[in-house]
């Protein structure tokens, strides 16, 4: 009982503390900044924090920022703090002079975006994650009307399938199947913008006469097999960084670079999806499960060099739940944190983030969390 009592004080002290614990800045964060073309959101927020999704926090009481995320290259920021030393990023007015021979340029039209865009943009336009079903149902090439292997601009394709005349397609390349590392399930087929085109003529399937679409633009070259979808080129460049409201836990199944280790600004694909509800701009933990260790007359060993009568131990009591036995005992260990990431583009059963934090190199088979706030 005392115990227990014991475990419940400290678990309530812990969640006090979370409610109550403020936005630290760090020592060395600038007093006043002059926003540049080419900053993101992430490196302005990183020279202030040492947790940068909390960005808003600092804004929280500024009535002069409407909208947070949007920061434009020429915006002045000052730091400042509160009658109760509340940290504060203001946006100053006025002349903005930083010393008697610097002024600010002309502020900017275009708000500076959260993450690098020259990494995420092409799985913004280029990518899109489907389901099999999906992809059967969608138009494909089949053929040209010159038998050569690389289709060019102004080139006609002929295409099974309804398309609107005039409208404006990409052609996609069919890739790699996205699995679930514990089920094996198939989460999503991933497709790769190849080329766009125009459609010329909508054909008639039950005629048996083809669509014909026009070639605009080539990023690879156009085969046999690829599908069609409508272009999708809208985005936007700003997330509203935050952690989920509810309780998250996956795995990352992919990775863009398809290394055995990755770091910091690596695209991965996790196994959560709208369905998990995650959405563009949240902030998820990297953890890794620690190594098992079974303690046995030998003393205590990884499971990778315990000898095949301990591991014999090991899956009879994970087989009948009784870990612990006179002649064993088996540890399983905590998962720790190694990184985070952040979410940038969310489909049905798989999302695409950015990984901006890690304490050591990364592995497919990481998993991601979030506690709810």
């Amino acid at each position: 009982m005392k115990s227990s009592f014991v475990a419940w004080f400290f678990a309530a002290a812990t969640a006090f503390a979370v409610q109550a614990e403020q936005v630290t800045v760090k020592s060395t964060a600038p007093q006043q900044y002059v926003v540049k073309q080419g900053d993101t959101l992430w490196d302005i927020s990183s020279l202030y924090l040492a947790s940068p999704w909390r960005w808003q926090e600092l804004w929280q009481s500024n009535p002069q920022i409407k909208n947070p995320d949007l920061i434009y290259p020429g915006d002045v920021l000052a730091l400042v703090y509160d009658a109760s030393g509340v940290p504060q990023l203001q946006l100053v007015k006025g002349v903005k002079k930083l010393s008697p021979t610097s002024r600010v340029a002309l502020k900017s039209l275009r708000a500076i975006p959260t993450l690098p865009m020259n990494l995420i943009e092409p799985y913004l336009t280029y990518e899109i994650a489907m389901s099999d079903e999906d992809v059967a149902a969608l138009p494909i090439v089949l053929g040209a009307n010159r038998n050569v292997k690389m289709n060019t601009q102004g080139q006609l394709l002929y295409i099974k399938g309804d398309v609107n005349q005039q409208a404006v397609y990409g052609i996609y390349r069919l890739g790699e199947h996205y699995r679930d590392l514990q089920s094996q399930q198939v989460l999503a087929r991933e497709t790769k913008l190849v080329a766009t085109v125009r459609a010329v003529h909508g054909g008639n399937i039950a005629a048996g006469t083809p669509a014909s679409v026009a070639v605009e633009t080539v990023k690879q070259e156009i085969r046999a097999g690829d599908v069609l979808m409508p272009l999708q080129q809208l985005y936007s460049a700003q997330f509203k960084m935050s952690r989920p409201s509810n309780a998250v836990q996956g795995q990352i199944v992919a990775t863009n670079n398809q290394l055995r280790e990755f770091s910091t600004m690596s695209i991965v694909v996790l196994n959560l999806g709208k369905a998990d509800e995650v959405n563009e701009g949240h902030i998820l933990d990297i953890q890794r499960q620690s190594p098992t260790v079974i303690e046995g007359q030998a003393g205590p060993r990884y499971i990778e060099d315990a000898n095949s009568l301990e591991k014999l131990v090991k899956a009879v009591a994970e087989t009948f739940g009784t870990e612990n036995s006179e002649a064993s005992v088996v540890w399983t260990m905590p998962k720790e944190k190694v990184g985070e990431l952040m979410i940038f583009k969310v489909f049905d059963k798989v999302s695409y983030a950015l990984v901006t934090k890690t304490r050591e190199p990364l592995r497919v088979g990481d998993y991601v969390v979030a506690q709810p706030n």
